[in-house]
């Protein structure tokens, strides 16, 4: 997916909805996010989403 794909889908939704991703035991909340450049030729730039670790 794409960060212009992701956009799109989240204008979909409620402003006020709580983003959560699925962290293999359950669902936690997204606490961050990091932007990674691209590294060299044909490597894509990246978002990583991480999860909240208070939960």
């Amino acid at each position: 997916m794409t960060v212009a794909q992701l956009l799109d889908r989240l204008r979909q939704l409620p402003e006020d909805a709580v983003v959560l991703i699925d962290s293999g035991g359950g669902l936690s909340r997204l606490a961050t996010l990091e932007f990674v450049a691209d590294q060299g030729p044909g490597a894509p730039a990246e978002v990583i989403l991480s999860s909240s670790l208070d939960e």
